[in-house]
C-alpha cells in the first residue's frame, strides 16, 4: 500500500515566531529541537484554540521531519506540545489497517524518496503519500512489533539490556583488577 491509502499526511497550524516566547506554558518543537528539548513555547489559550480548530496529532501517531534531518521520527505522547507546521507532519492512519508502532519501525528504513532541488533538501507531503510500503496482517504486524521492541529494550533499556550487561562488565572488571592489583605486604 502507499502512505496515503493508509492515512493523509497532516501538519499543525503555523505558528509565527511573533507568537513563540523562550519560556511560556506548552512547548513548541520546530525543526531543530524535534526529539530534543524545546526552545521555544507558546500560550495554552493558543495550544488549545489550534488543537480544536486544526489538525493535531493522537497519541501513538508518529510524528516525520520532513526538512533538516528528514525522516527523524517521534512518537506523539499526549503531552502538551505544539509542532513546526510543513517541517513536521504525520499519518493520520486507522490503526485498524496498519499499527502506528509498525509504522514507527518502518520509517527506520528510511524509504522516504526527498526532494532536493531546493535550498535544502526536503521531504514533501506528496512523497510521503506516494511512498510504497508492505501491510501484513495485523497479526503479523503484531508480531514484528514485539520482535523489534524487545531487540530495541535489549539495546536501550538501561536496567535490562546490554547498557546493564556493559555495566555489569565493567564492575566484574574492576573488582579482578583490583583483586589482581592488591598485593599483601610480606614480612621479612
Amino acid at each position: 500500500m502507499t502512505l496515503g491509502e493508509i492515512g493523509k499526511v497532516l501538519m499543525c497550524k503555523r505558528i509565527m515566531k511573533a507568537e513563540t516566547t523562550p519560556v511560556g506554558d506548552v512547548p513548541f518543537f520546530k525543526i531543530g529541537t524535534f526529539g530534543k528539548e524545546p526552545d521555544a513555547y507558546i500560550s495554552q489559550e493558543k495550544y488549545d484554540e489550534y488543537r480544536k480548530t486544526y489538525s493535531f496529532p493522537k497519541r501513538g501517531d508518529i510524528l516525520i521531519s520532513a526538512a533538516g534531518t528528514i525522516g527523524r521520527t517521534v512518537i506523539y505522547d499526549g503531552e502538551p506540545a505544539y509542532y513546526q507546521d510543513s517541517n513536521i507532519v504525520w499519518i493520520d492512519n486507522d490503526e485498524s489497517k496498519v499499527l502506528n508502532k509498525y509504522l514507527y519501525y518502518y520509517y527506520a528504513l528510511k524509504p522516504w524518496v526527498v526532494s532536493n532541488g531546493g535550498t535544502i533538501a526536503r521531504l514533501y507531503n506528496d512523497n510521503i503519500s506516494k511512498t510504497k510500503i508492505p501491510v501484513p496482517s495485523l497479526a503479523e504486524q503484531e508480531r514484528i512489533v514485539a520482535i523489534l521492541d524487545r531487540f530495541d529494550s535489549l539495546c536501550n533499556d538501561i536496567s535490562s539490556g546490554l547498557p546493564a550487561e556493559i555495566e555489569a562488565r565493567r564492575k566484574q572488571y574492576e573488582y579482578y583488577r583490583d583483586k589482581l592489583l592488591t598485593f599483601k605486604e610480606m614480612t621479612v
